[in-house]
């Protein structure tokens, strides 16, 4: 599918509102608004877009992210001396060139449950717990050798997916709203599935940018909440309630030219009501054929849910949305790593198969960039005090892959010790995967930035290094 085009210069939702020739329902009804776009660097008042730099490989981001902590070396890096070392002490020659994570000593050796098996062209090894996604291997590239320094969930969450540990920043997805906006004018640019409640709000929060370019949550079942119309509301009544609300926010609005929050609320009015006719269609998974819901899993137990959200994504990504985040949590495998690992891939392994498949199959996957990974991974030890073993938290060395989007499969990139504990060949810092997440996208990391208290905010914060082989470069 090829994106609609996206005119270079359009006149402002400000401008247009002020000269007063149409009133605010009526320009949503019509349809009349464009999409504003930033034409200088420097016009940050009002946020706005930037121009790629360079030919994107991508033009849309769905970020799976696994909170909890996934094991990395029981899902895609498998270390058969662990195996050998069950129950012992990892090794002194082990783990020492890297400064210890004060939760994460290295005593007592835990065993993978699962077989790792070779998949594909390029014999890349997964676990027994992903063999959906193991089929898809060559459309991966695998990084083993993600790492920071937090092992604590909140701060390290924020990082991945804010950039820095604070939880104050913008996150990932509101970033690229802010610069790139959607395809899709009828349906917001940021769109959220937090499908087991686990969302920690920073992890789609606009921060300092204008609230409008925050994720929107969505339920799988219901779409976005409180979309429809009420049935005792008509569309003529809704226009003269919108029309009604803009004669109020105008006369405030001129003393409070840079009231952000105002201005997020009325392009939310905006949005909704647009979103009144569109979003009913795009929501309806009734409009897929059984055989669709079946390839995702839709109707058996295990893959019901995330077979929902994954079509679902499929679908916004089909219709223009630039960025999806799905989020799956419940992987803290504190205790009982066997059941709770086990239970968690049950549930999105085929899903997930399913849309890299789709995406595939319909000349998506191409465009659109997907990231799969949590915030830290797991020891290689088990957690003493616990009938059936787990893993702690562990930052220093860790999983995750990206697909399409110019992405080139088949390939690892990165190495940890022969315990899996710590990276030690290709370490990749959050910041680094932020920066070749909007690569992809054609954006220089500088280029798209905020003036926030003086200071040119980027995305990573003081910078992070492209990981070129992750596209074939060298």
């Amino acid at each position: 599918m090829t994106a609609p085009s996206v005119e270079s210069r359009f006149v402002s939702r400000r401008e247009m509102l002020s000269r007063g020739a149409l009133s605010f329902g009526a320009l949503a009804l019509a349809g009349l608004l464009h999409e504003e776009r930033r034409l200088s660097a420097d016009s940050t008042r009002d946020g706005g877009f930037v121009q790629p730099s360079r030919r994107p490989t991508a033009k849309q981001v769905v970020f799976i992210f696994i909170g909890g902590g996934p094991s990395q070396v029981d899902t895609f890096d498998p270390k058969p001396l662990l195996q050998r070392l069950d129950g012992q002490n990892v090794p002194d020659s082990i783990g020492q060139h890297v400064p210890r994570i004060a939760r994460a000593p290295l005593d007592g050796c835990l065993a993978s449950p699962w077989n790792f098996r070779r998949y594909g062209e390029s014999g890349i090894e997964v676990s027994d717990l992903f063999p959906e996604v193991g089929q898809c291997v060559d459309d991966l590239c695998i990084v083993r050798s993600c790492r920071h320094e937090s092992p604590i969930h909140a701060p390290a969450e924020y990082l991945t997916m804010t950039g820095s540990l604070q939880g104050t920043r913008p996150s990932l997805g509101a970033w690229i709203n802010f610069g790139l906006g959607s395809f899709n004018r009828d349906l917001p640019g940021f769109l959220v599935f937090n499908v087991d409640g686990s969302l920690r709000p920073p992890g789609i929060a606009a921060g300092f940018l204008p609230a409008r370019y925050q994720g929107t949550q969505v339920n799988v079942d219901a779409g976005v909440p409180h979309i429809a119309l009420p049935a005792t509301v008509s569309r003529d009544q809704r226009v003269a309630q919108l029309d009604f609300l803009r004669a109020l926010d105008s006369t405030y609005r001129a003393r409070h030219v840079d009231n952000f929050e105002l201005e997020a609320r009325i392009r939310s009015y905006e949005l909704a009501f647009r979103m009144q006719a569109s979003a009913p269609e795009a929501f309806d998974l009734g409009s897929e054929t059984e055989a669709t819901h079946e390839f995702y899993g839709i109707g058996a137990k295990a893959t019901d849910a995330y077979g929902k959200v994954f079509l679902q994504a499929r679908r916004l990504i089909e219709r223009g949305v630039r960025f999806v985040q799905v989020r799956s949590g419940n992987w803290d495998a504190h205790s009982d790593l066997e059941g709770n690992h086990g239970q968690q891939c049950r549930a999105t392994d085929r899903p997930i198969a399913a849309f890299l498949r789709d995406l595939k199959q319909r000349g998506l996957l191409d465009e659109t960039l997907v990231i799969w990974g949590g915030e830290f991974g797991r020891t290689p030890t088990y957690q003493k005090g616990s009938a059936k073993p787990g893993r702690d938290h562990s930052p220093s060395g860790y999983s995750m892959w990206l697909a399409g989007g110019g992405v080139q499969g088949g390939q690892v990139i990165g190495r940890t010790d022969d315990v899996g504990y710590a990276a030690i060949e290709r370490p990749v810092h959050p910041n680094d995967l932020q920066a070749t997440i909007l690569h992809a996208l054609g954006i220089e990391q500088r280029e798209l930035y905020y003036e926030h208290h003086g200071r040119k905010e980027i995305v990573t914060v003081n910078g992070g290094q492209v990981v070129h082989e992750v596209f074939g470069d060298t």
